[in-house]
């Protein structure tokens, strides 16, 4: 069993969602708190999460937005804009009394770490960012960028289609097998990893988030009216002031890795960057040392609170 079979898991409610999520180690311990991606779930973390807690911190797993037992309130809830799953970080972290925390996380989970890091520096004390800045230019979503990577990004097409809605609807594991596979070529991953995580789409607004997370992005859906005003601060692409470790998976199949200089000047704080060897889009999950070693090396930035 692993670590989320054998630990209870626990729910709160925000204004626009109930969030099921994970809380473990000392309660009065350093938080960091592990943010997941779109195809995956909390099991991305099933190793980072007890090595950070032997490593004394309180690790806070949430499910986001769509997933597992996170289930929308309104129609707010089912918006997957990156303002939405900005925002649910910090009303989250306010649900359950957790007043500053480390955000850690890739794909949407970094994406939403972004978003709280950058508009609410004070709820934040260092981010662990795969992939690096990934607050969305929405108006620049209409300029092509290399084929090699258009063709990697084929989910976002489909899905700006009906045929890729109804896709989603029938196929959601499998839809899931293609982009793990296409994204992290050197992770030999089981079937029974990806059933165990294919659990966390088994969720009636599902659907719903990923297809307007996709459409919206590419500026074919309009955002929530809750959250005009939090994407308009981030059409501005506004930087994050809080200490940055952004990592990058050497075998990432469709974001190759980089130095991390093209968008350095978007990290005001300090900033350090890695490249993980024969990690892929999945790096916790594929190298969860990796990835707990840089929740840790945020801790010698200096910008710890007393």
């Amino acid at each position: 069993m692993g670590v989320f079979e054998d630990a209870s898991r626990l729910s709160v409610r925000t204004d626009t969602l109930n969030i099921e999520y994970f809380d473990l180690g000392p309660r009065d311990a350093d938080a960091v708190i592990l943010l997941h991606g779109f195809p995956y779930d909390v099991h991305s973390f099933g190793e980072v999460a007890p090595l950070l807690v032997e490593a004394g911190r309180r690790v806070i797993v949430p499910y986001l937005r769509g997933h597992g037992g996170t289930v929308a309130l309104d129609d707010a809830g089912r918006s997957g804009q990156q303002a939405a799953i900005g925002a649910d970080l910090v009303e989250f972290m306010t649900a359950i009394d957790v007043e500053r925390a480390a955000f850690a996380g890739f794909d949407w989970g970094a994406r939403a770490g972004c978003v709280a890091a950058a508009l609410w520096p004070e709820r934040c004390t260092g981010l662990v960012s795969v992939s690096g800045y990934l607050i969305q230019d929405i108006a620049a979503s209409v300029r092509p960028i290399d084929p090699h990577i258009e063709a990697g990004l084929w989910y976002f097409y489909y899905f700006a289609t009906e045929r890729g809605r109804a896709g989603l609807e029938e196929n959601r594991q499998e839809i899931a097998r293609v982009i793990w596979t296409r994204n992290s070529p050197r992770w030999s991953f089981t079937d029974e990893e990806l059933a165990r995580a294919a659990r966390a789409f088994d969720n009636a607004d599902y659907v719903e988030v990923v297809i307007h997370s996709y459409r919206h992005r590419l500026g074919l859906a309009p955002g929530h009216p809750r959250y005009a005003d939090l994407e308009l601060r981030l059409s501005e692409l506004p930087s994050i002031a809080v200490p940055v470790i952004t990592l990058d998976g050497s075998a990432d199949g469709n974001f190759p890795a980089t130095d991390g200089s093209g968008y350095a000047k978007h990290l005001a704080g300090s900033h350090i960057h890695h490249v993980v060897a024969d990690a892929g889009h999945n790096l916790a999950q594929e190298k969860p040392q990796a990835f707990v070693d840089a929740v840790l090396e945020l801790d010698r930035m200096g910008e710890r609170p007393s």
